[in-house]
């Protein structure tokens, strides 16, 4: 501890400049879904080259067929300490509806909101300008202090997330070589609330499909042939009404290969959350769990995989009334994934399923939409556990160890193409309106994340 003391109380005492330069950061307009701003986009990536030579790395601006990416590389002081990566996005998304903004989004300010509870508000503070620069103010700290970093350290930023990273994955297959590491940082995730720092172990993974299932060859009037003819919307409606048992288990073969249990000790920590399905429900208008019986609400969302029908489309829906059977109906439907489940032998248990439903004298196809393994990082696992005894150094409450609901692409891209496990610990909070009208980042998480970040270095390095 008394090796990083003098570097905490630097991050400390540049707090004000570590300000400055997030609020310089923040008012670039880096919104990289609109052509309109491809130019504000360079410019926060040439304004991150910048402060990253300023600390000495090797960095440089790299064009792609978007936005360019930003890398860099320095040395550490231990050659035997991990390489790690680093991992943040400059771009941030679109303003609108502009209206209901309390202050210019790209004029960052530092707001009391309460006593003792400041936040810095404007587009990106959040998501994910704060979050990236408290790990390049970490590493300033470290230089200022020490004159070099605890290790290898390499650095990606890119400015396409908001877009959906077109150009990640052919950057990462045309620089594997030189970006992989032994782990990668991401910061793109958050808190548990505002005294509890989280690392989050697990990301489900995804499979989408639709399904289009035909009868006759034309709308049928139901009075001439109801009763007699197949009816599309019927169909499909009882196979997806079978796509779970009388317990909330998904029926389809094989599903639950790979699934593990969670193990007791985590669910333990989870359960001392607080997080009722009244509470969590409640936010919504809903009071009852609908997935598998005998669950808790964050095990339903953190760790088992689902079955969710996300739209269906047939017949007549204008106005009015039309009595009419359906030619074909359809339906998009998607599975979230956890442990070590395939996203292909999902595809095809669930076709499997369909075809085995369908009359013979009618006809089904499907469409993909995406699918991408689940990441689960053991719970035993010496990073993870490192990580969270070096965040529970600094925060009021030890770190807990979560799950997420979604998905995050990048990691599965690390972990498949560059072989890396990663770190998930972010310092947002679920209030802070990211993607919203008056998006906003605590200062506590500003100023605490790069504390954070130093003592999750130095322990690493060690």
């Amino acid at each position: 501890m008394a090796v990083i003391t003098p570097v905490l109380e630097r991050a400390d005492a540049n707090l004000p400049q570590s300000l400055d330069r997030l609020f310089d950061l923040v008012r670039i307009q880096s919104i990289s879904t609109d052509p309109g701003f491809k130019a504000e986009c360079r410019k926060a990536a040439e304004w991150l080259v910048a402060e990253l030579r300023a600390l000495d790395f090797d960095a440089s601006l790299r064009e792609t067929p978007g936005h360019p990416m930003v890398v860099g590389h320095h040395a550490g002081a231990n050659p035997s300490a991990p390489h790690l990566l680093f991992y943040g996005h400059y771009d941030v998304q679109p303003v609108d509806p502009l209206d209901l903004w309390e202050a210019p989004p790209f004029e960052p300010a530092l707001k009391e909101v309460e006593p003792g509870q400041k936040v810095i508000t404007g587009r990106g503070t959040s998501d994910d300008k704060g979050q990236l620069m408290t790990f390049v103010e970490a590493l300033r700290a470290y230089k200022e202090t020490k004159g070099s970093l605890p290790c290898r350290i390499t650095i990606l930023f890119e400015g396409e997330e908001e877009s959906g990273s077109p150009s990640l994955k052919p950057f990462l297959e045309a620089n594997a070589a030189e970006l992989k590491a032994d782990y990668a940082l991401i910061c793109d995730t958050g808190m548990w609330d505002r005294e509890t720092p989280a690392i989050s172990a697990g990301l489900r993974g995804l499979v989408g499909e639709e399904v289009v299932v035909k009868a006759a060859d034309r709308d049928l009037h139901s009075g001439l042939y109801g009763g007699a003819a197949a009816n599309p919307i019927h169909i499909l409606a009882g196979i997806l009404a079978g796509l779970h048992d009388g317990t909330g288990r998904v029926t389809l073969e094989n599903f639950y290969d790979g699934v593990e249990e969670t193990p007791s000790d985590i669910r333990a920590m989870w359960s001392k959350l607080d997080r009722t399905a009244e509470k969590f429900l409640g936010e919504v208008g809903l009071s009852i769990p609908s997935g598998e019986k005998g669950r808790s609400v964050l095990e339903l969302t953190w760790a088992r995989p689902t079955a969710e029908v996300n739209g269906i489309v047939g017949g007549y829906t204008g106005e009015g009334f039309k009595t009419v059977i359906a030619s074909q109906a359809s339906a998009k439907v998607s599975f979230r994934l956890v442990g070590r489940q395939d996203p292909g032998k999902i595809r095809e248990s669930f076709r499997a399923y369909v075809r085995a439903r369908i009359p013979a004298d009618c006809s089904v196809e499907f469409h993909p939409h995406g699918g991408s393994p689940a990441i689960q990082l053991p719970y035993d696992s010496a990073l993870l556990n490192t990580a969270k005894a070096a965040l529970s150094e600094e925060w009021p409450k030890p770190a807990i160890v979560i799950g997420m609901g979604g998905s995050i692409p990048i990691v599965g891209d690390f972990q498949k193409m560059l072989g890396m496990e990663s770190l998930l610990v972010g310092f947002g909070l679920a209030d802070d309106r990211i993607h919203s009208p008056n998006e906003k980042y605590e200062l506590t998480s500003f100023h605490k994340g790069i504390r954070s970040w130093i003592r999750i270095l130095d322990a690493l390095a060690a």
